[in-house]
């Protein structure tokens, strides 16, 4: 007589499965603990990039718009004032139309965990 293993009983298999669901679930963690610390540090560097380029570019028209003042005084001061507020204005504008084409054009926080996600999903629910 040649000797068998008998199938795993139920409990070994629950065993089985809570094992593999733990270790799925471990998985997806360490994945969505990356993704925080990436979005995290993409936040810092778009905060301190953003705040380098306001500093900066403040600066430079402050001390611009002083000097064209200043070379205007005398003879058109209102109108070099009227020139520099409408140039300003469509700095500004184009300063808002660019950010929101740059915050548009970035990837989803959590894309890869949602697609993981997706593929878990897609592997245990019925083929129909």
């Amino acid at each position: 007589m040649s000797e068998t293993t008998p199938p795993p009983g139920v409990v070994a298999s629950a065993r089985q499965l809570g094992s593999d669901l733990l270790g799925a679930l471990t998985e997806r963690l360490e994945l969505f603990s990356l993704e925080v610390q990436e979005e995290k540090l993409r936040l810092i560097q778009l905060i301190l990039l953003a705040s380098a380029g306001v500093f900066a570019g403040t600066m430079a028209l402050v001390f611009v718009s002083l000097t064209v003042v200043t070379l205007f005084w005398a003879s058109a001061r209102i109108a070099a004032l009227a020139g520099l507020a409408a140039f300003y204005a469509l700095g500004f504008l184009a300063v808002i139309l660019v950010f929101r084409r740059f915050v548009r054009a970035q990837s989803r926080p959590f894309a890869a965990l949602q697609r993981e996600l997706a593929k878990d999903r897609a592997c245990i629910q019925p083929e129909s």
